[in-house]
């Protein structure tokens, strides 16, 4: 007869707790409880007395990782072996000898971006050596940051032979001027254009990403996006996700807003370098 394990867990790891015990294919007869807490990490050595009923009908008792509960008392009282497990859930295969199961990636429906956020600061080599290892760890389009007051005078050239690898690019730069060079140039993203800059749109193809003219100014945000919205032009919307420590709530609150009063725009959540 197999062997029978118990698994304690809390009401939110219960359903991944079932599923991963499922797909993992165990050697062994499963059973999982929840023992009546939110977070299964809260489980405490008293809850535990109180709560599981005696005789255990199983073999040996499983708790999570990070609960730190008294294993032996707890076999003692129940005259059940107890053990401690991964912290967790998705190394339980590997404790148990098995082989977890293959995370498929390929199946998204966003575009990642990756920024080289000191683009114009290195050679067109060096940054395809950047692009290629962004590409290989999940990128879909690479960014070329513009350092303010540093030319870019190769800028044409980089994305010309990102493009020739394959590559999906973006231009990022507060100067009209290389975001207009970038478009031309055939970047398929300009970041960030504003309601004074969104006629640079009207002289390429590229698809803008709009962002407030002032930080937070929803209002002109709003006016940039009517005016592609009028003229048939896709565009993303990037209400500026600012650092945990300088504002990080409220620019959560302006992606809501956005999300809620224009639920069909698509939205770059980019989060806003901290301040040094």
């Amino acid at each position: 007869m197999a062997e029978s394990i118990l698994f304690l867990t809390g009401h939110l790891a219960r359903a991944r707790l079932e599923a991963v015990l499922s797909g993992m294919k165990a050697p062994f007869d499963w059973k999982v409880l929840d023992i009546g807490v939110k977070v299964a990490a809260l489980m405490t050595e008293d809850i535990i007395l109180r709560r599981l009923q005696k005789p255990v009908e199983a073999d040996k008792i499983m708790l999570p990782g990070r609960c730190r509960a008294d294993i032996d008392r707890l076999s003692s009282n129940f005259g059940v072996p107890f053990l401690r497990g991964p912290d967790e859930l998705k190394d339980l295969p590997a404790y148990f000898g098995r082989a977890s199961r293959a995370s498929d990636m390929t199946r998204y429906d966003i575009q990642i971006f990756a920024e080289i956020v000191d683009a114009s600061a290195l050679s067109v080599d060096d940054i395809v050596k950047r692009a290629q290892a962004y590409a290989q760890r999940g990128a879909n389009v690479i960014d070329l940051g513009c350092l303010p007051d540093t030319p870019f005078p190769y800028l044409e050239e980089t994305i010309g032979t990102l493009k020739e690898k394959g590559y999906k690019v973006s231009v990022d730069s507060a100067d009209p001027d290389e975001l207009k060079r970038g478009g031309k140039a055939g970047a398929d993203y300009l970041l960030s254009l504003n309601e004074e800059t969104v006629h640079i749109a009207d002289q390429v193809a590229s698809v803008p990403v709009l962002i407030p003219k002032e930080h937070g100014d929803m209002a002109s945000l709003y006016r940039a996006m009517d005016a592609l919205d009028a003229k048939g032009r896709s565009y993303l919307v990037d209400p500026v996700l600012d650092p945990i420590n300088f504002g990080f709530m409220r620019s959560l609150e302006r992606y809501a807003e956005v999300r809620r009063k224009r639920p069909d725009a698509e939205i770059l959540w980019a989060p806003a370098i901290s301040p040094s």
